[in-house]
């Protein structure tokens, strides 16, 4: 599903990625363990094509995507990668139905199919009673299946997540773990995962440990 060849990446003098190749496989959950400051925010940046590195190579299910440039590179983004942040992102004036539609929208999708599988989506995450809730008005745990949903919403290749429970409390922390394995159970979604949580580590399938910009 991904293979990065070779990942070079610097900001000035600091070399924060020093030659990362990995390959994760199709319906795989992930997790990149490390310090702070190992590479690992910037590695999945990379992955999901929100910054460039200086030398490398990334496949995205056999796609050569540092090759593509422009519209052409935030079409296949949209299409294939759903994110995941420790802050949800949710757009506060628009309810969880809503937010979930937007990257559906941007793809230029048809409202009744788009919002059809948004209700869909809401309600395997167990959220049917809060479709027309804003995002105030949901707890945190909430807040963190609507961005999941609205992650899944172009049926990506690849999610990527970015500290996904680390503003959540034990209780919803949990069950955020568990609907990973969920979804790559049901779904048989690829799922990359920056954490801190050990928990969370042990879940998984693999854990790939960072530390001084290399896998160690």
């Amino acid at each position: 599903m991904i293979q990065t060849f070779d990942i070079v990446k610097s900001y000035e003098r600091l070399r924060v990625l020093k030659g990362i190749s990995i390959e994760i496989r199709k319906g795989e959950v992930v997790s990149i363990v490390g310090p702070s400051g190992a590479g690992k925010t910037t590695l999945l940046q990379i992955i999901g094509t929100l910054g460039d590195p200086d030398s490398g190579k990334l496949f995205i299910e056999d796609s050569d995507v540092l090759a593509l440039k422009g519209k052409r590179l935030a079409e296949f983004r949209n299409k294939h990668i759903g994110f995941v942040f420790q802050s949800h992102h949710l757009l506060p004036e628009f309810t969880a139905l809503e937010n979930v539609c937007i990257p559906a929208f941007i793809a230029k999708r048809g409202r009744a199919e788009t919002e059809k599988k948004a209700k869909e989506l809401l309600d395997f995450l167990g959220l049917s009673e809060r479709l027309e809730h804003k995002p105030t008005q949901l707890s945190g745990g909430e807040q963190q299946r609507v961005a999941i949903a609205r992650a899944l919403i172009n049926d990506p290749s690849v999610i990527l997540a970015d500290e996904p429970s680390g503003n959540l409390d034990s209780q919803n922390k949990g069950e955020l773990h568990k609907l990973f394995f969920t979804l790559r159970d049901e779904l048989n979604q690829t799922i990359v995962i920056v954490t801190h949580d050990k928990e969370l580590a042990e879940m998984s399938d693999r854990t790939l440990a960072m530390r001084d910009g290399l896998i160690v």
